[in-house]
């Protein structure tokens, strides 16, 4: 898979994944049409978490007199790489069309406030700057039959020093796995719900 060209070496990995009554590429389009922020209204606990994660930054706009940014009205996994990679932009790593794709991010997520990377594709795979987390997420789509598709997700990330992997494995610990779990299953409970949908007619 993309994940083990792309980070073979981590410090934390979390999978998740569903069976899917419908085919390949229905599934496919059904994952990278899903709205993010959709996700977030039809699963409630994902909405508090997404709120609860942003609550830091934006104390820290309102203190310096600064307007909070404009949430958009939707979001795809791909439209996760359109924003600036400084502003928590997701950098597209790899894609095998119809069947896996892998995004990745630079941060130090641990802070209450998330400092990201600006790191281009090709640089992904040597930054060692130490400080850092980086992780990534694939997720896939792989025939089981003619109308059923294994639809799956896995995060890993991996830190570049000691200090940042005290750091992280404390954020990872008091919940924040739980966390991206809960993120990613609603992700593929949604895609799956539209994929069956799709192929039902």
């Amino acid at each position: 898979m993309l994940i083990d060209e792309l980070l073979p070496a981590y410090d934390v990995s979390d999978s998740v994944a569903t069976t899917v009554e419908a085919d390949r590429q229905t599934t496919w389009e059904a994952l990278l049409g899903v709205d993010l922020i959709e996700v977030g209204r039809l699963k409630p606990l994902i909405g508090a978490l997404g709120a609860a994660r942003m609550l830091p930054e934006l104390a820290v706009h309102l203190l310096h007199g600064e307007r909070p940014p404009q949430a958009p009205d939707r979001m795809t996994l791909l439209d996760t790489t359109e924003a600036l990679a400084d502003e928590g932009g997701w950098v597209l790593l790899a894609e095998r069309p119809g069947e896996e794709i892998a995004l990745g991010l630079v941060g130090r997520f641990w802070r209450p406030v998330i400092e990201y990377a600006t790191v281009e594709p090709e640089e992904f795979d040597a930054f060692d700057e130490p400080g850092w987390a980086k992780t990534v997420y694939a997720l896939s789509a792989r025939a089981l039959g003619p109308a059923s598709t294994l639809l799956e997700g896995t995060m890993r990330t991996a830190t570049t020093d000691e200090h940042a992997r005290r750091w992280f494995r404390r954020y990872w610990t008091f919940g924040v796995g739980s966390g991206a779990h809960v993120l990613v299953q609603g992700l593929l409970d949604v895609a799956c719900d539209e994929a069956e949908s799709q192929s039902r007619g």
